[in-house]
């Protein structure tokens, strides 16, 4: 969808590259509301935009009567013209560096960007496209969706849009792109398209209409007992979405359940505690929270008899895994109700509360800290007024060899809470997981960066799909992935093509990447392929082949006894 761009390896808009380990392009780089980060639409919101009880302002009025001179004598007297509009906003933002690394102000386009990856969906033409040698191409059409009504495929150049060119300077901005698509529901536009093969570029007039944004990348049954779901992030549709995917899965006799959150930065708290209640019984503390005053304080508890409060249950965390999802990890482990499983995650335990200005622009501005059933706060330290610090935590977990090795993990043993069956959890700094999986890096190297920073994985992916996509659509996946192998002769056209790039060739590189790039190029031809078949956004096939290469999953497969044996209150003690 228009909402997501340059990729190299999106399934269904969304950066993968083998679950939980960066490369060139994640999520956070992709999705251009979440360049703000996990700071920001990564945060854990609640649902409301006004304050209620506002305290009076006599105790900041002098300080506002100074800024306000301030402002007026550089308007008037300043020797150069100035933008006080950025001036304000530029002071705005710095004061906020005094508060906590959350609390954040946006100006109106960022506003925007950020609650659509929040809100249900957006209007715009459907399509995923992606910028390639400054020549924007569509991904995929939305299946259903306007531009795939309209006749726009798989593979074609956008060349013009309502007849003017995209490139800024030369050079081709996703912001750009972003706001010559979007608009409102109802109304034209012109694209002017240049398809494989032909000589003279065409022109299609699409509708835009209302574009629904998801959550759940993927559900499915891995073996006739398990299922798999996958969240990126909890939105307004998020629990819905969660809510028809368990059904699905339990119909198909699922008996025992994974759940990844790895990567997911977090969203809207209901979402988190509803969800969290489907799997924990009776009337259990889910979440607290803690303010300045009782205005913000709340308890949440389960109360609804939820799809799953029995059967094995593995939850995949990582350390971009924040907030929301550390709500749910968080409630779910002192509970005893799931196996945690996967590396230390992100510690953001503190709650925003999104205020728009009469601007349109928004005060995201922390009210609260958020606490797990056992009493923990998993906020990791921060200095206020040092957010460089605080940002450099997870490149500090990696030097460390946090990412590695369980014992590099140093909780406070002051900070020391029990779960319901007597094991010892820590806060302080992110939900430690039970059971830890090192950061498997034996496959990643310098060449396989450039590739992905040239875009060659993807687009090689693309032609390739577009090439045998009459054969590949005729088949079934269950036969595709058996089947199709992405041959040496064909690994060796994609070097030839990185060569060309100005990628220069590493054969001790290639050789250790080689199995993963096979594997990514054929997950991606799934997805190209077989997408369409998928209900409510998601993206089965993808997952299923990058699967075979993802060892946290792999790993995770075998923990299904260690979780049974939680649940029924036979580990009380932390495993590694």
């Amino acid at each position: 969808m228009e909402g997501d761009s340059n990729a190299t390896n999106k399934p269904g808009g969304h950066e993968v590259d083998g679950r939980g380990n960066r490369i060139q392009n994640d999520k956070t780089t992709v999705r251009i509301p979440m360049l703000l980060g996990i700071t920001l639409a990564g945060g854990m919101l609640i649902g409301a935009t006004f304050f209620g009880g506002t305290k009076s302002m006599n105790n900041i009025g002098k300080g506002y009567a100074k800024y306000r001179e301030i402002l007026q004598l550089i308007e008037n007297n300043y020797v150069d013209s100035v933008n006080t509009d950025e001036l304000v906003d530029y002071s705005i933002t710095k004061m906020l560096e005094k508060l906590d690394p959350h609390t954040a102000y946006m100006n109106p386009q960022d506003a925007v960007a950020a609650r659509s990856q929040l809100e249900g969906g957006f209007d715009g033409i459907g399509v995923e496209f992606n910028i390639y040698k400054d020549t924007v191409y569509v991904v995929t059409p939305l299946a259903g969706g306007p531009s795939e009504s309209a006749g726009i495929q798989s593979g074609d150049k956008i060349i013009k849009v309502d007849d003017k060119a995209l490139a800024t300077g030369g050079k081709i901005e996703n912001s750009a792109v972003f706001k010559a698509l979007r608009g409102k529901r109802g109304t034209n536009v012109k694209l002017t398209i240049l398809r494989k093969g032909d000589k003279q570029a065409k022109e299609f007039t699409v509708t835009r209409d209302r574009i629904p944004t998801y959550s759940v990348d993927a559900a499915y049954m891995i073996d006739a007992k398990t299922g798999y779901i996958k969240i990126n992030r909890f939105s307004e549709t998020t629990y819905d979405e969660f809510k028809t995917a368990l059904a699905s899965l339990k119909a198909k006799g699922m008996t025992q359940l994974m759940m990844d959150l790895r990567n997911n930065p977090g969203g809207y708290m209901d979402r988190a505690t509803n969800i969290a209640d489907e799997f924990i019984s009776g009337n259990k503390l889910l979440v607290y929270t803690d303010g300045k005053d009782n205005r913000y304080d709340r308890k949440t508890m389960a109360h609804i008899a939820g799809q799953f409060e029995e059967g094995p249950l593995v939850v995949l965390i990582d350390e971009g895994s924040a907030s929301a999802s550390e709500i749910v990890s968080g409630a779910l482990q002192d509970h005893d109700r799931a196996l945690i499983a996967g590396r230390r995650s992100f510690g953001k335990g503190l709650v925003q509360m999104p205020v728009q200005l009469s601007d349109g622009s928004e005060l995201r501005l922390t009210i609260s800290r958020y606490y797990t059933p056992s009493g923990r706060s998993i906020q990791k330290p921060y200095v206020p007024g040092h957010e460089g610090d605080y940002e450099k935590d997870l490149e500090l977990r990696s030097k460390r060899g946090e990412y590695y090795v369980a014992d590099s993990i140093k909780n406070d043993p002051k900070l020391k809470f029990k779960t319901d069956g007597g094991r010892i959890v820590y806060g302080g700094g992110g939900i430690t997981p039970d059971y830890f999986i090192p950061r498997d890096s034996t496959w990643q190297t310098a060449y396989l960066v450039q590739l992905y920073g040239k875009n060659i994985i993807r687009e090689f992916a693309m032609e390739y799909a577009n090439d045998n996509r009459k054969k590949l659509e005729k088949i079934p996946f269950e036969e595709f992935d058996r089947t199709v192998t992405i041959n040496d002769e064909q690994m060796n056209r994609l070097v030839k093509d990185a060569t060309a790039e100005g990628i220069k060739f590493n054969e001790k590189e290639y050789n250790r990447s080689k199995n993963y790039l096979r594997n990514q190029i054929k997950a991606l031809v799934a997805r190209s392929i077989y997408q369409k078949n998928n209900k409510g956004g998601q993206n089965n096939e993808f997952f299923r082949v990058i699967s075979q290469t993802d060892d946290t999953y792999q790993k995770a497969l075998k923990l299904f006894d260690r979780a049974n044996k939680l649940e029924h209150g036979a580990m009380s003690y932390n495993q590694k």
